[in-house]
């Protein structure tokens, strides 16, 4: 009764003979990139047959979408990079440095507002990234805490409803549109350079991805990683605070209803961009790719009529099948 079975290949065989055919021919063990370009096609089929995607009114709110969020998303690259995988502190950050502005400006001018709502953004975020790279303390945790401590800070100053713009308050350049574009979408793009400039070009960039690659490794040969987990996150506080700021300019008002749910988005832009979860491997440049695709996918469901929950339920379920290609990726 035995001897029939043993003559049908073990599924171990029947996998390394389907590999070796795929090696002959060329396939790829890694599917990932041909699967993103693939879905990348189809997203570009169902925007262009989506009835008024291609509007003026569409356009402006993509590149107004992509700016916010993009923001946060350059931020969240350094901390993924850096190996501390998220934080869930940056939304909360939008609106606090949101609210400070306003406040600020309100007291000292626009100027001085840039200064308040900027420092306060890149300290807040610093205090995170020196507690999880000196105690190495879990980052998701870390961030959960300072997420919680934000809010009831706002809270207890009595602030946590909206707070208005004086009248007569102008921004100047940093409001309306430069040749037809956003300003939002021009500042967007600056960050986007600062941040690959940062990652590329910079020692600060160099020990990020060694960090991230391995913590042991980097400080092996000398690099401190404390130092280089804080400028991580005190980057992407500043870039997070940036964003703050453009949209309190843009409402002449702030909340921290203003910040919710762009740290998702970043996540989901970061993660869709092709950046590790595991750290150690991305760029800006990647993430500005994700970022375009989860504001098209938005817009897109905006204007088919289907509700934010549904977008933040589609958005999940595209972050969920990107973790498991990319650790299906890694196994194989």
């Amino acid at each position: 009764m035995t001897e029939p079975l043993a003559r049908w290949p073990s599924r171990i065989h029947v996998r390394a003979t389907l590999e070796n055919w795929l090696r002959l021919f060329g396939a790829p063990r890694n599917r990932l990139p041909a699967i993103r370009a693939v879905f990348i096609l189809l997203l570009g089929i169902f925007a262009l047959t989506t009835p008024g995607f291609l509007s003026e009114p569409s356009i402006l709110s993509l590149l107004t979408t992509v700016s916010f969020m993009g923001c946060v998303a350059v931020g969240m690259t350094l901390i993924t990079i850096s190996g501390n995988i998220m934080s869930f502190s940056l939304g909360a950050i939008v609106g606090a440095t949101a609210m400070i502005f306003i406040a600020a400006v309100n007291w000292g001018g626009v100027a001085f507002g840039f200064m308040a709502a900027l420092a306060s953004g890149a300290l807040l975020n610093a205090v995170q990234g020196f507690a999880i790279g000196w105690a190495r303390a879990n980052p998701i945790i870390i961030s959960i805490a300072m997420l919680a401590l934000i809010y009831g800070v706002v809270e207890a100053v009595g602030a946590a409803g909206t707070i208005y713009a004086q009248a007569g308050v102008s921004y100047g350049m940093f409001k309306g549109a430069v040749a037809g574009i956003p300003i939002e979408f021009a500042m967007f793009l600056c960050v986007t350079v600062v941040g690959q400039l940062i990652l590329s070009f910079t020692i600060f960039g160099r020990n990020v991805y060694m960090v991230g690659g391995s913590i042991r490794a980097a400080d092996a040969i000398g690099v401190r990683p404390w130092r280089t987990v804080s400028g991580a996150y005190l980057w992407a506080g500043l870039f997070s605070a940036l964003a703050g700021i453009m949209l309190s300019i843009r409402y002449d008002s702030a909340s921290m209803d203003y910040g919710v749910g762009y740290d998702y988005e970043a996540v989901a832009a970061v993660l869709v961009g092709g950046t590790l979860i595991k750290g150690g491997e991305g760029s800006i440049v990647r993430t500005l790719g994700g970022v375009m695709i989860i504001a098209i996918i938005q817009v897109v469901l905006l204007l088919r009529g289907l509700r934010q929950e549904w977008q933040y339920l589609i958005s999940g379920l595209i972050v969920l099948a990107v973790i498991i290609l990319h650790t299906r990726g890694t196994r194989d």
